[in-house]
């Protein structure tokens, strides 16, 4: 079955150039109506230039699509609804909203600036959370959206001198896990994304010949995929050089101990048994973890907890 965008509208941060532009493209070329939004860079070095935004509007036009530019900043809430609420007054909706809008202030934590690491939380997280609050109300009107969030490797697994970066990456986990949650009666998908891509926040960090693999082309169909009426949800999904993956995050069975072994030594001596892989699984919520952990204590202790007092 076919993916198509006809008559949906989406919103792409950071779509002037690499993974978002590909992705604003991806979805105009498949039916939708496109905002483009991107900071842009002046030649004083300041934002609020729609060159970036402005060409890509222009490709989307020349392939027979629909689009506007937008040059909110991600960090500016005010900015951000007037955004959606233009896109709202131009096509009546808003279904689809991809959160890619980035930025890199890399340092080792010894040397990092505390302004560096929370302009990066306030563009990756702070972003998102604008832009996912500024369409949540249309969106649950509408019993109808698509969001995605961009994670990074970097927060998933760790990267040496990207402390801002991972922290915020991996926060964007947790808001998808609760957004899920609280979306899913007005069929609110959320999902993210963890790519790998040649951009202008990779030029520097790898070779060539990699580089040359990691097309940001390659990262979209798993994108538009993410935000399709059959989308799932709460999936962190990871694509890079034509490569799909799915992350997960998972809880081993883990063991009970009882009063008298609750010690530091005992969680020494068992730590191999606590982290084995037999057993293991996601869990939905956060309760599942303490639904498990009274349940483990009640079966070691013989309590009943379907008795009623």
């Amino acid at each position: 079955m076919s993916i198509r965008f006809d008559g949906r509208v989406a919103i792409v941060t950071g779509a002037g150039n690499g993974l978002g532009r590909s992705h604003a493209l991806g979805l105009a070329g498949r039916g939708a109506r496109v905002v483009v939004n991107d900071l842009g860079v002046k030649t004083d070095g300041s934002g609020g230039s729609t060159s970036a935004a402005d060409r890509v509007v222009g490709e989307i036009a020349a392939l027979g699509g629909e689009a506007m530019a937008s040059t909110a900043s991600v960090t500016d809430f005010a900015a951000v609804e007037a955004m959606v609420r233009e896109a709202n007054e131009r096509w009546g909706r808003v279904d689809i909203l991809i959160n890619n809008a980035g930025t890199l202030r890399d340092k080792t934590f010894a040397k990092m600036e505390l302004d560096d690491f929370r302009a990066v939380l306030d563009v990756h997280l702070m972003g998102a959370v604008n832009c996912c609050k500024a369409v949540w109300e249309t969106m649950r009107a509408r019993n109808y959206g698509r969001i995605v969030m961009t994670t990074s490797s970097s927060g998933l697994y760790g990267n040496f001198g990207q402390a801002n970066y991972g922290a915020a990456k991996i926060a964007l986990v947790g808001l998808m896990n609760v957004l899920h949650q609280e979306g899913a009666k007005y069929d609110i998908r959320i999902n993210t994304i963890s790519p790998t891509a040649a951009t202008r926040m990779t030029a520097e960090l790898m070779p060539k010949a990699m580089l040359d693999l990691m097309q940001p082309e390659s990262v979209t169909p798993a994108v538009l995929y993410l935000v399709s009426d059959e989308a799932p949800s709460r999936v962190i999904l990871g694509a890079g050089a034509g490569s799909y993956a799915r992350v997960t995050i998972e809880e081993t069975a883990g063991v009970y101990l009882s009063e008298d072994q609750r010690t530091p030594e005992a969680i020494q001596a068992r730590f191999t048994e606590i982290s084995a892989p037999e057993g293991a699984r996601a869990l939905e919520n956060a309760f599942q973890q303490t639904d498990k952990y009274v349940h483990q204590a009640a079966a070691a202790k013989g309590i009943d907890l379907t008795a009623k007092p």
